[in-house]
């Protein structure tokens, strides 16, 4: 595994959490009526799975990756690193499609998520343990 690896990834699901803590709390203030100017957090697709807002999802993800970075040698860590940034990276590709497609709304806070998700599957591939 290339040494940088895991800083990398931490770097970048700091970064991540960041976005999706914000855009949690924006989801938040929609769901209390506080929100003054139209967001994505007001669309269908930002509760893709259960009514949950997507925020709460990457929240529990970037979390979960942070310690999972720095165990990366380990085969079955791996594993579960490489099907949750999949899955995450997924996820990001239709949101993305959707937020160019469907929605048409400007959010730099989700673009930085779909980047941040593709850029830790990459490094989780590169990471695979020998």
């Amino acid at each position: 595994m290339i040494p940088v690896v895991s800083p990398l990834i931490c770097v970048l699901c700091c970064v991540g959490l960041g976005a999706a803590l914000f855009m949690q709390d924006k989801a938040n203030r929609f769901a209390r009526g506080q929100l003054t100017e139209p967001s994505v957090v007001q669309q269908p697709m930002a509760r893709v799975f259960g009514g949950i807002p997507n925020s709460a999802f990457g929240i529990a993800y970037y979390v979960l990756m942070l310690p999972a970075a720095w165990l990366l040698l380990n085969t079955a860590v791996w594993y579960g690193a490489l099907v949750a940034s999949a899955a995450a990276g997924l996820l990001s590709v239709i949101l993305a499609y959707s937020l160019l497609f469907r929605t048409r709304m400007p959010c730099p806070f989700c673009w930085t998520g779909h980047v941040v998700n593709w850029s830790v599957l990459a490094l989780v591939l590169v990471a695979h343990p020998v």
